[in-house]
């Protein structure tokens, strides 16, 4: 049971790292949503699709480079090597994508039909994240979850700090003090443009705290390495690429296919309450991708990985459930305009969309251990494949509600694949009796409890349900959940 703790523990302080800044989501959006804070919601719509362009460059310029660093630090002797040589490749790879698409960003913008001003912004927050995706690497590496969480959630905090200021206090200070200094930084319908300041603001501070590792470290490269890497994070970047897709790109086809960008934003705005899952399986991700590595050569890894995917879907069962209950609570407090609520509908897809999605990562072990990327690629292109399909036939019947059926089918079709394929490549003895008897049981109570205006319009089912499926979790459990929590 030592195992599992330490493995709860790092997730709980990787957990705490990716919920507090992704927590600025549920202050920005009711920030953004806030009738007069922006001009008008249909730019809260074209925030989103800029951040979508956001999450999939971002892909881009890792090049899977961060799960390559992880697989040959476990396996290659001198990990030094491994920690320089990937480093200066993503340097380089960094500046070279930065003065290329300085330089071409006239047609970035002409491209993607977004301000130049926004498209110069954006290339800045790429270019400063690519820099430190190989020292936060480091130092889950190093299992230093603290410091990592100390720059996670400063960086969080300096972006939302500003964004505060920029939104809400700067323009009443430059009103109350037109003729002093403050009211020079003010300008008036620049709110998008404030957004992107404090992102480039946080990315920078954040650079700078882990810059010491540019300056510590010895700027040797070894080629042979580096093509050995390559070679197994190029799959693994297409597979990203095909997870981008996958995420974002529906709000970049909702525009393209000519659907209001009012009804983007309150799409975009409605799928902030998956956000939950979303934490929950990042952190478990987090925590649990050194893990599989620094357990694969145990006799009984198979059997830990079983176990561990098994409680992943109960906690993922249990969060979707509490979640798509309170769902019409929460909207309240994270989505603050009432004409935002018409996309409340796609909330629970999404929800269980993100859970099929970290079910996948789990089950992904077999193809990272077994250096089989490419069928992890393979499965991606599926899915981002059935992503794009769906989302053209949809989108103009459904709307975003098309968007929606497309991305819960990509990911559970992905996960299929991938169970199916990892019991051919990697026998895993997951007890899938528990596991689909758990998914199942929460999916139709949260079904029951949403769609029906019966149980939606009161609490009283919602809960029964709650506390029942806890009841059954405990009842089936009981025995390892007391040897987990039990101090010794």
């Amino acid at each position: 049971m030592s195992v599992y703790k330490s493995l709860f523990k790092q997730t709980a302080i990787y957990g705490l790292a990716t919920v507090l800044p992704r927590m600025v989501s549920f202050i920005l959006v009711p920030l953004y949503t806030t009738p007069n804070v922006l001009k008008n919601p249909s730019e809260y719509g074209e925030i989103s699709i800029i951040f979508s362009w956001l999450v999939l460059f971002n892909v881009v310029l890792s090049y899977g480079m961060e799960t390559s660093f992880f697989r040959f630090y476990s396996k290659v002797e001198d990990s030094k090597s491994v920690i320089s040589t990937s480093t200066i490749s993503i340097f380089w790879s960094s500046i070279a994508f930065l003065i290329v698409a300085l330089l071409g960003r006239n047609y970035l913008a002409a491209l993607s039909k977004i301000n130049v001003e926004y498209i110069i912004y954006t290339i800045w927050i790429l270019f400063l994240d690519a820099l430190v995706i190989i020292p936060f690497s480091k130092l889950r590496a190093e299992k230093r979850p603290m410091f990592y969480a100390v720059i996670k959630i400063g960086n969080v905090l300096i972006n939302l700090v500003l964004n505060l200021f920029f939104l809400l206090w700067l323009p009443k200070l430059a009103a109350n003090s037109p003729d002093s200094f403050i009211s020079t930084i003010y300008f008036e319908n620049f709110q998008i443009g404030y957004i992107f300041v404090a992102n480039i603001i946080a990315s920078l501070a954040t650079f700078l705290m882990l810059s010491p590792n540019y300056l510590k470290m010895k700027w040797q490269f070894d080629k042979v390495l580096w093509k050995k890497m390559m070679q197994y994070s190029l799959p693994v970047m297409v597979a990203g690429i095909a997870f981008a897709i996958n995420e974002t790109f529906d709000r970049i086809l909702l525009e393209w296919m000519h659907v209001d960008l009012r009804e983007i934003g309150a799409y975009s705005a409605c799928y902030k309450l998956a956000l939950f899952m979303t934490l929950f399986a990042t952190a478990f991700r987090l925590g649990i991708e050194p893990f599989f590595f620094s357990h694969s050569s145990n006799e009984n890894a198979p059997k830990t990985y079983a176990e561990i995917t098994k409680y992943f879907v109960i906690f993922g069962s249990i969060i979707l459930l509490v979640v798509v209950v309170f769902a019409d609570v929460l909207k309240i407090f994270i989505v603050r305009d009432s004409s935002f609520w018409e996309a409340m509908k796609v909330v629970p897809l999404i929800i269980l969309a993100n859970l099929f999605l970290g079910i996948y990562n789990n089950l992904s072990v077999w193809y990272k251990l077994t250096d089989k990327t490419k069928m992890g690629m393979y499965i991606s292109i599926v899915g981002a494949i059935i992503t794009l399909t769906l989302n053209f036939l949809l989108i103009p019947i459904w709307s975003y509600m098309g968007s929606a059926i497309a991305t819960i089918s990509a990911y559970g079709t992905m996960m299929f694949i991938s169970y199916y394929l990892g019991n051919k490549y990697y026998p895993i003895p997951y007890d899938m009796k528990k596991i689909f008897g758990y998914l199942s049981i929460s999916i139709v109570l949260s079904g029951l409890s949403f769609y029906v205006p019966i149980f939606r319009s009161t609490f009283i089912f919602g809960i029964v349900a709650i506390l029942f499926f806890a009841y059954f979790i405990y009842k089936n459990e009981k025995a390892t959940i007391l040897k987990v929590f039990k101090r010794k």
